[in-house]
């Protein structure tokens, strides 16, 4: 099953947790994402799938789940959330790729991806990979950079930028950071089975000077209210969107019970956990288990 992948971001080794958000001036942003998340979120479940989860910013907010599984590319970003949240049969750290998921199919019950796509050179297929995991009903909550914000147009009609955020194309504004058009991410959605309930614009007043002059309770509370638009346009920079796993003939196989990993060389679900390992039954390849983290890269 082992497969040539597009390339990943890799944030091995960075700071972003503290540098970005606790100490970058994005206690506006962080909590407006809170707003949204709790207003999308279903009130509980048993399984949910943190994809790119990082330093587990928004990992306290999935507390009505039973448990919860951080996936990550970078160990140390998820040696970071475990440090904050700790180990035990709530949370599991599982290092991986996005585009080759280890696990047993339809084994979740909802997932989030938040500012995680705009990493994806190949969005439609990181979707199929997370519809594969999805149980028919579950709920997928995706947050994506809006290549179709108020400001990019503005910045396009006045001659200050050359890419067009009217065309539907991914624009790469720089390695491995990708804004996309709604008509695309809702185009990609569909093709995966996946039905769009609902959409919640975030994050309106991004801008240095609001930020600057304006207290953050204040933002926070309008950008509460604006969020109530995403249905009828999305013209924020950041757009989350609820949407379902719909039954599919073509995705009927479901995970049985006691089964959870999937063996990325031969597809094996019988998994033996071995102290610093898991063997698979099937190929007999060794997948690391080691302080706390499965690693599948």
């Amino acid at each position: 099953m082992a497969s040539e992948r597009p390339p990943v971001c890799n944030y091995e080794g960075s700071d972003y947790q503290t540098s970005f958000w606790e100490q970058g001036d994005r206690e506006y942003e962080d909590r407006a994402e809170a707003i949204a998340l709790q207003r999308l979120l279903p009130a509980g479940g048993r399984l949910m799938l943190e994809l790119g989860a990082g330093a587990g910013r928004n990992t306290p907010r999935y507390q009505g789940f039973e448990r919860v599984v951080l996936l990550d590319y970078s160990r140390t970003q998820l040696c970071q959330a475990r440090d904050r949240l700790g180990t035990g049969e709530k949370y599991v750290y599982v290092a991986a790729d996005v585009y080759r998921l280890p696990f047993a199919p339809a084994l979740f019950d909802a997932a989030t991806m938040i500012r995680t796509l705009h990493h994806m050179a190949a969005p439609a297929q990181a979707l199929q990979q997370v519809r594969l995991a999805l149980q028919p009903g579950a709920t997928f909550i995706l947050e994506y950079a809006n290549k179709h914000n108020l400001k990019a147009i503005l910045r396009y009609l006045l001659r200050r930028q050359d890419w067009s955020p009217f065309d539907e194309q991914p624009i790469e504004f720089a390695e491995l950071n990708f804004d996309f058009h709604p008509n695309a991410i809702q185009r990609w959605l569909a093709e995966n089975q996946l039905h769009i309930e609902r959409q919640l614009t975030v994050s309106h007043f991004r801008i240095d000077w609001m930020k600057r002059h304006l207290p953050v309770d204040w933002l926070v509370r309008m950008d509460a209210l604006a969020q109530h638009t995403g249905n009828m346009w999305q013209l924020a920079p950041s757009v989350f969107v609820q949407a379902t796993a719909v039954a599919s003939p073509e995705l009927a196989t479901r995970s049985k019970p006691g089964e959870f990993f999937r063996c990325l060389i031969c597809g094996g679900l019988e998994l033996i956990e071995e102290p610093g390992y898991l063997e698979c039954s099937s190929c007999g390849h060794h997948w690391p288990f080691q302080d706390g983290i499965y690693d599948w890269r």
